[in-house]
């Protein structure tokens, strides 16, 4: 005899997967591998940003913007239709999602100019925002226990990896295979064609409300006041772990290459690829650590590593630089995932899209911003002193997230030698 789980309310309608079912079994990783799928297209440019600069002869700031076009679409579609997998249900925004995503790829194999790129990475922007909030919310929906702790560690583990695969696999295919603008994006065209294929066998986890519409409207992002406290530390980790995340993605490549002295695009995406792949490693290592302990460690080795990268670019120290990348990508791993289960605990079951979509429009900020800030001052300071400069910033704001988190550390539970007295 099955177990079946009660419905957990949500603000669309009831939960209606059983515990055990085929849909639970297989939904849920499922629903992480699209998580990670995602976070590989994110990546799968960053390798052919120096031949897109060469054939179309744009400057670092230009390439700050192409890469930065992609964090401004996700932010409007999470401002823009945040709530919408808690209105429609889960599938109907998945299959949305990654229809876009595909949409997007074809249009980098059509690509002629940089005009192509933006809109390209507009799209790919907006229909990843689609697909994160909604395979997020999903993770929560099917797991066979709504376990906050391991849907967190299998969040942010496939974010992580994702992106990892999709700059090593990209810096392959452009240092060995012919058509490097074309090939990466057909191997995510095939992916992301067996995405679309399994999500549409899925029973959706969530049963929508009766005629219900979904809402293309502004929304202002919404945090139910019990939920506050974690999503600050939340959002304090996700800013300093994903800003250093945007800097390496954009101008990481140019940097690597330039403290190495070398153009091969295989090295060089080898070492942009080790920041988030330490992330990941760092998160199935010490991913069942306490929240606020995983969120503080994870900060102060994020703030030592940026610290030395700082140093190391002053000097030209390589062995140093790649000290630091290791090293600040633990960081931003560990401290990444704590801030997200400590968020992940404290979602009320009705507001995980809303919330879920408000934490990635921080992430995403953090994402973009930055990075065009420093494609801004690239150009006046140069590519050294700009990393030097926002490297000591990241590592200052990690120390205010180790404080924070320790802040959030729950009481030590009083002997009953104290409770005599």
């Amino acid at each position: 005899m099955k177990l079946i789980t009660p419905p957990v309310p949500t603000l669309g309608g009831d939960l209606r997967v059983a515990a055990g079912s085929p849909t639970q079994q297989w939904g849920y990783p499922m629903a992480a591998a699209i998580v990670g799928l995602a976070l590989l297209a994110s990546g799968l440019p960053s390798p052919l940003y120096g031949l897109y600069a060469q054939l179309w002869h744009f400057s670092t700031v230009t390439l700050t913007l192409v890469y930065a076009t992609y964090a401004i679409g996700v932010l409007a579609a999470l401002l823009l239709a945040g709530r919408m997998s808690d209105e429609i249900g889960r599938r109907p925004v998945l299959l949305g999602g990654l229809g876009g995503i595909a949409v997007a790829s074809v249009l980098y194999m059509l690509a002629r100019s940089v005009l192509w790129l933006f809109f390209a990475r507009c799209l790919q922007g907006l229909a990843t925002g689609l697909v994160l909030s909604s395979a997020s919310a999903a993770l929560l929906d099917l797991h066979p226990r709504r376990d906050p702790v391991a849907v967190s560690l299998a969040n942010g583990v496939a974010s992580a990896g994702g992106m990892t695969l999709g700059i090593f696999a990209a810096s392959v295919i452009v240092a060995t295979l012919p058509a490097p603008r074309v090939l990466p994006y057909v191997l995510l065209a095939i992916l992301l064609v067996a995405a679309i294929l399994a999500v549409l066998r899925l029973q959706d986890p969530l049963s929508p409300r009766a005629h219900e519409r979904p809402r293309m409207t502004p929304q202002r992002p919404s945090v139910p006041a019990p939920t506050r406290r974690a999503f600050l530390l939340a959002s304090l980790a996700v800013t300093s772990s994903w800003t250093i995340n945007g800097l390496f993605l954009s101008l990481g490549p140019a940097l690597v290459s330039r403290m190495l002295r070398t153009d091969s695009v295989l090295l060089t995406g080898l070492v942009v690829a080790a920041l988030p792949a330490a992330a990941s490693l760092s998160m199935v290592l010490f991913g069942k650590r306490a929240p606020w302990a995983g969120a503080s460690g994870g900060s102060l080795a994020l703030a030592a590593g940026m610290g030395l990268m700082v140093l190391a670019v002053a000097s030209g120290s390589v062995p140093e630089f790649l000290v630091a990348t290791l090293l600040s990508g633990c960081g931003f791993g560990v401290a990444f995932l704590g801030g997200l289960r400590s968020l992940s605990a404290a979602i009320p079951a009705e507001h995980r899209g809303a919330v879920m979509s408000a934490f990635y429009l921080v992430a995403y900020s953090a994402l973009s911003l930055p990075a065009i800030g420093a494609g801004l001052l690239v150009s006046p300071l140069g590519l050294n002193a700009t990393f030097e400069i926002f490297g000591a910033v990241i590592a200052v704001l990690a120390f205010v997230v180790a404080a924070e988190a320790l802040r959030s550390r729950p009481a030590a539970p009083r002997s009953p030698e104290t409770l005599a007295v």
